[in-house]
């Protein structure tokens, strides 16, 4: 008999306990979801004590709450951002009109398939780095690692809410769905590409959360802008976690950058390798991997259903409120585009552009990470400049996936790919020497070979904190 959902095991502030029929629903879906998560989640670290943050209401001093917990009896709250009255539509087709609290019947279908695709990225990324506990650096990477999975699952049940309350059965079943699919499977695979793609030891851990939570964060924000005011709000306050993620990234691979020039500066010959650590140029090969992957997330640069979400006011663009024009009608957003086999610069029809709209947003953002990475370099003496490689670069969706391109964004033959790949991505050689040093150290304020220690800890606690009770 599935356990009863209370207020205690779910901190919300949807009147759970007063919605009998949403309970019910949670209640047959809870127990699929722990099963689910002993399965996939974390492999080995299920009876551990972690030191974690938990959000048990939406205000300042409530949604980051830190304790030591067990990832099993984590309580994933529901949460929206409280109700803001009298808001309208602020893009769209119905600028003006006021917010919708219930599903639009006409949009109903493209409604939950913007709610499907986000919710099935919080299982597949747990899925993804379920074994990367075995091998983490340092006990406070080890509870990242941790606090960025089990808010991925808050995440799922953020959506699940969202499935349960506004569509009957077909919100039951999708909500099932998303416990079905399993990242990498072939034949039941998760929705989108780089969530089936295996996140195999840390630096790729890092790239992922540095690159592909990024891109989380602009859906997340274009989709706090929705017309369907419960999207909305549920979005916003996910956002406010999805920073700790992008943290973890940016400042990961900032670490190793920063180790890589120590090792450089002492090592005979410079030579990273030699003294166990991971060298720039190879780094610079999983930015020229992660990068392009989820810069696919955003779609095709040329697209009818992102015209067909921002007409009928369901996404809009980050930070809506920064653009003087908000229907977009007659409006063009000029922007490199495929003709022939020749890059040429068009004014596109803004509405079918907001793809790249969005991806141009997100794109400046991962430069102002580099940047940072760069700083580090620089101030360690070391005459290295990490880049991003052109938005046309090892594409898969999209017109620039047609072609091959050079990381400069210099159109480029089959030969000259296959001539030149094993320089500018990793390398089976690379994985294998990579994969050789993911070496764990659980010792309290050790730190792996191949990465600096953290400027400061969590919380401001202290470096030989125990993030983990191992024993």
């Amino acid at each position: 008999m599935p356990a009863v959902i209370t207020d205690d095991k779910i901190p919300n502030n949807v009147n759970l306990s007063g919605d009998r029929r949403l309970q019910r629903a949670l209640e047959a879906w809870q127990p699929h979801f722990l099963d689910w998560w002993k399965e996939m989640g974390p492999s080995g670290w299920q009876e551990k004590d972690i030191f974690l943050r938990t959000a048990v209401s939406v205000e300042s001093e409530g949604w980051a709450h830190f304790d030591y917990v067990r990832m099993p009896d984590y309580r994933w709250g529901i949460f929206l951002e409280p109700k803001q009255e009298g808001r309208v539509h602020g893009f769209g087709d119905f600028k003006g009109q006021p917010v919708w609290d219930e599903v639009p019947g006409e949009f109903r279908n493209m409604l939950r398939r913007l709610i499907v695709t986000q919710g099935d990225t919080e299982p597949a990324s747990v899925e993804q780095q379920r074994l990367l506990g075995q091998t983490s650096p340092s006990l406070y990477d080890l509870r990242n690692l941790f606090q960025v999975n089990v808010e991925e699952g808050r995440h799922l049940w953020a959506m699940v809410y969202l499935l349960h309350t506004y569509f009957g059965r077909d919100g039951r079943e999708e909500a099932d769905e998303l416990l079905a699919r399993r990242s990498g499977d072939v034949d039941k695979p998760r929705i989108l590409g780089a969530f089936n793609e295996p996140t195999s030891h840390w630096l790729s851990f890092f790239m992922f959360t540095m690159f592909t939570d990024r891109d989380g964060k602009y859906q997340l924000s274009a989709l706090a802008e929705s017309g369907f005011d419960p999207l909305a709000r549920t979005t916003r306050f996910m956002l406010t976690e999805e920073a700790h993620h992008l943290f973890v990234g940016e400042s990961g691979v900032q670490r190793v950058c920063k180790r890589a020039c120590e090792l450089m500066k002492t090592a005979p010959g410079g030579d990273v390798r030699a003294a166990g650590g991971i060298d720039l140029p190879t780094l610079q090969k999983y930015v020229h991997l992660w990068y392009p992957l989820s810069l696919d997330l955003f779609g095709g640069e040329i697209s009818s259903n992102a015209s067909d979400a921002f007409a009928a006011g369901l996404k809009g663009r980050y930070k809506e409120e920064r653009y003087t024009e908000h229907d977009l009608i007659g409006s063009t957003f000029s922007m490199d585009v495929l003709r022939e086999g020749k890059v040429l610069r068009e004014d596109v029809p803004m509405r079918t552009a907001l793809n790249e709209v969005l991806r141009t947003e997100y794109i400046k953002d991962c430069q102002r990470g580099v940047d940072r990475w760069n700083k580090t370099i620089r101030e360690e003496g070391i005459d290295f400049r990490i880049t991003l490689p052109s938005n046309r670069f090892n594409r898969n969706i999209g017109m620039w996936a047609t072609q091959r391109f050079a990381p400069d964004g210099t159109l480029i033959d089959q030969a000259t790919w296959d001539a030149k790949r094993d320089s500018v991505l990793p390398t089976e050689a690379d994985e294998t020497y990579i994969k050789s040093l993911m070496k764990p150290v659980y010792e309290r304020g050790k730190m792996a070979n191949w990465i600096a220690p953290p400027a400061k800890g969590i919380n401001n606690l202290p470096g030989d904190f125990e993030y983990v009770k191992v024993d």
